[in-house]
């Protein structure tokens, strides 16, 4: 029998069947699910799905925040033999529609009253037959649409159907083959509508095995020992890696954020031991740990202040080591846990992590640093959609700040030497774009080999560097390439800048638009009796400039002359996905934000035109 996520969770039910495999909050109450209950769940989900009459190859989509049901839709669904369509929470009407009718989904799991109004909304959907709405507030006896079943009426549906074919859903498991398409993954969309990356049972035991068995990711191996907190949208193919296939392939305990508002008080009562965040996350928490220093008592104050900058120097010295201590800084540190750290990271939620992860998209090192100066392990790690996920990773005690790390066992990466691209090859490399020939050949050759869109360079011959994306490669007026994330991330390194975004492609020089985070420089705005109203009264402010004009100071003395950022302009409002300035993983959509600034971006080059 081929090995799937279902095959793996209803394994662990057997083995383990009073073991925790989930937990969720209800009413402030941390629920607990065991393994015997995920997959008895799960199953009838699966039985479900039989009763509405789907079959091997069909697509069922799941339109929800995270919580359990997420799972046990996507269990049940590849159990079936269908694949599972993940949606972003934050789609709106439009990206609803278009994902709903590029995919065929038959069956629609939509989380509440606003998701199903998204697809009542999307018009004309042939073949969406169900929508089945988990929270019915708002929703029942409301709403006449005969697609619509409630989630308790949908698991009776299966139960009975189990009673009648006790056996079916075990012979579908059975006739799944490894080239069976299980996900489609829709890539986030950058530059033109999202493409359904097709993952398939083979792709996703790669991936289980890669990471987990052969050691890719924390030594020891994950386990039922370890704990995650999911908050990233279960439709991104991390979060999937670390809710779904960590707990299948490893029994690894999931606890369910309440909301993405909720992610650092639900990290202080997890305190989880593995931890995945994109780099907006490690930023957001490392701006929080300065406001909370800087908003503590005079005493507090300096005594955070003395060991923040103890930090800083631990940090350096773990990244000149490949994330070894010396005994020196073993020694500073210890005496920093006693006095500091332990009590910090107990209130950040991170005291218990024994393994970190920052991927998706490039982190300044300096922000490593932070955390690994606090006695956070932290690696950087590197995979896309297409490759399952996997391909690089920063090893405990192999680590080098800077890169992505190297080369998993059974992963081959080489760089073009024409282009500078990265490529990867390995049986997790994805079967190709939902309905998209050409566009699945202009990335994935005939002998296997993916490319990535990334650019790169080895680092002692092991570890690799990402340098940036070649559509994003800025050629100024002088004929100078210049890649722009490294510059930007060195200015997100900062707690006042949320976002970065370089410009000059054919330009005299560089120039930048730049987000303010609110809540670190709204903290600083106050500590100075600055008033202010809304984000944009606050970016106007003379003296916030004169703030983002000093990072801009600090960050250029790092680079060549021509390759600082000569002037910039703020961002009048926060970059939001549903004004398509951002994608839902929250990456900028450069061509839609330099088209909403336009005027910005001009008057700044007129500017030093004069």
């Amino acid at each position: 029998m081929t090995a799937t996520i279902a095959t793996r969770v209803r394994d662990r039910a057997a083995a383990s069947p009073e073991v925790i495999a989930l937990r969720e909050k209800d009413l402030g109450i941390w629920q607990q699910v065991s393994w015997a209950g995920y997959w008895r769940t799960a199953e009838l989900v699966g039985h479900a799905l039989l009763a509405l009459g789907i079959e091997p190859g069909d697509r069922v989509a799941v339109h929800s925040d995270n919580r359990r049901e997420w799972l046990y839709a996507d269990v049940g669904t590849v159990a079936v033999g269908a694949a599972t369509v993940g949606l972003y929470p934050t789609n709106p009407v439009a990206e609803v529609a278009y994902l709903l009718q590029h995919s065929g989904a038959r069956v629609l799991i939509a989380e509440d009253q606003e998701q199903v109004d998204k697809a009542l909304a999307a018009g004309d959907l042939p073949a969406l037959e169900r929508i089945v709405y988990v929270e019915p507030r708002g929703i029942r006896n409301r709403y006449d649409d005969p697609r619509l079943l409630a989630w308790p009426d949908f698991l009776a549906l299966g139960k009975d159907h189990q009673e009648r074919h006790p056996d079916a859903v075990a012979q579908r498991m059975a006739r799944c083959q490894p080239n069976d398409v299980v996900t489609l993954i829709y890539t986030s969309g950058t530059t033109g509508p999202p493409k359904g990356a097709m993952l398939t049972a083979a792709n996703v035991e790669f991936a289980i095995q890669e990471l987990i068995e052969r050691g890719g990711f924390a030594s020891p191996p994950p386990s039922a020992r370890d704990s995650v907190l999911s908050y990233l949208p279960l439709c991104h193919v991390a979060e999937r890696i670390f809710s779904t296939w960590f707990g299948a392939g490893a029994g690894v305990c999931v606890h369910f954020a309440e909301s993405i508002e909720t992610v650092a008080g639900n990290l202080r009562e997890v305190q989880p031991t593995i931890l995945f965040g994109v780099p907006r996350i490690w930023e957001k928490i490392a701006a929080g740990v300065q406001i909370r220093i800087d908003s503590a008592d005079p005493i507090k104050r300096r005594i955070g202040g003395f060991w923040l900058r103890r930090a800083d120097w631990i940090g350096g010295v773990l990244a000149a080591n490949a994330g070894r201590h010396t005994a020196a800084s073993r020694i500073v540190y210890g005496i920093g846990w006693l006095f500091c750290y332990r009590a910090l990271l107990d209130r950040v939620g991170l005291r218990e992590v024994r393994y970190a992860a920052s991927g998706a998209a490039p982190i300044a090192p300096e922000v490593l640093r932070f955390f690994m100066g606090l006695g956070v392990p932290m690696h950087e790690v590197y995979g896309m959609t297409e490759n399952t996920a996997v391909a690089t990773a920063n090893r405990p005690g192999r680590v080098k700040v800077g890169t992505v790390g190297e080369a998993h066992p059974s992963v081959e990466v080489r760089i073009d030497e024409l282009t500078g691209e990265i490529q990867t090859r390995h049986l997790g490399t994805f079967a190709g774009y939902w309905r998209d020939p050409a566009a699945t050949k202009a990335v994935l050759a005939a002998d296997g080999w993916l490319r990535t869109g990334d650019v790169g360079e080895w680092v002692d011959g092991t570890h690799l560097r990402i340098t940036d994306r070649m559509k994003d490669i800025i050629i100024t007026a002088g004929g100078k390439n210049i890649a722009p994330s490294e510059l930007e991330n060195a200015l997100k390194a900062s707690p006042y800048i949320k976002e970065a975004l370089v410009i000059g492609d054919r330009r005299r020089f560089l120039a930048a638009l730049i987000g303010i985070e609110p809540d670190t420089v709204g903290h600083w705005a106050q500590t100075r009796r600055l008033s202010y109203t809304t984000y944009a009264d606050l970016a106007a402010k003379p003296e916030v400039v004169a703030l983002v004009q000093s990072v801009v100071d600090d960050v250029n003395v790092r680079f060549a002359t021509v390759e600082q950022v000569r002037s910039f302009r703020l961002l009048p409002k926060l970059l939001d996905h549903e004004d398509g300035e951002l994608t839902a993983t929250q990456k900028l959509k450069r061509s839609a934000v330099l088209s909403s600034f336009d005027g910005l971006v001009e008057a700044m080059y007129a500017k030093e035109s004069r």
